[in-house]
């Protein structure tokens, strides 16, 4: 069975958008394109090189899917990440039926984009690696359809731009398997899923009085 795996670049308030350059998604006036770029050291090279040392096939949304095309193909075939991605499967997830695919080992999810995952993930074959691809993001955490992530977390804070989780993610436990900060203070960490989420209490055995009166106010 195949897992589905995120990786993905985030700043410390969460955001995901346009990580590798001003022009890369401009969407919503967003004007810290690039944000990433000062941070990437060999260490972040060699953490790179680690989520994609094993099988797998690329799971973009269709504006990521755009931006790849556009950029990696053409990267030469001495570049290593433009020769990989150009030989395996693109799985694109779009909701334009005539939406064309112009790059090599391309296809479309189809109109139930849910469904086709799912489907996939039961078949034997390499992992499914998410890049970017905010908005299908969101329908793989409401649907529950994520094992594990990479997450390099990045030592800044945007102010407001595309996030990785937005209200609807379907709630569960993590487990981190790995966590490694690069001298530039990236801190990069891998984790998988560690079932349902687990609740406790710091509150006294016997509520105060106060306390009980603070929840009756609570609207």
């Amino acid at each position: 069975m195949r897992k589905i795996i995120v990786g993905t670049f985030v700043s410390l308030d969460g955001v995901m958008q346009a990580p590798g350059g001003p022009q890369e998604d401009p969407v919503g006036d967003f004007k810290h394109g690039g944000w990433a770029a000062p941070y990437f050291d060999e260490a972040m090279g060699t953490a790179v090189d680690e989520m994609f040392a094993k099988p797998f096939d690329l799971l973009l949304g269709r504006k990521t899917y755009d931006i790849f095309a556009a950029h990696w193909p053409y990267a030469g075939p001495d570049d290593p990440i433009g020769s990989l991605f150009d030989r395996i499967t693109k799985f694109v997830a779009t909701r334009n039926p005539d939406f064309k695919l112009t790059w090599q080992n391309s296809q479309t999810l189809g109109p139930d984009a849910v469904a086709a995952l799912t489907k996939l993930k039961a078949e034997e074959g390499p992992d499914l690696l998410t890049q970017g691809s905010t908005d299908l993001l969101q329908t793989l955490f409401r649907h529950d359809l994520v094992d594990e992530l990479y997450i390099s977390l990045f030592p800044v804070v945007l102010g407001g731009g595309k996030k990785l989780f937005s209200e609807g993610a379907a709630p569960h436990a993590l487990k981190l398997v790995s966590s490694k900060v690069t001298p530039a203070g990236v801190t990069v960490n891998k984790y998988s899923r560690a079932g349902e989420v687990q609740t406790g209490s710091f509150e006294f055995d016997q509520p105060t009085e106060a306390e009980l009166e603070r929840r009756k106010n609570l609207t």
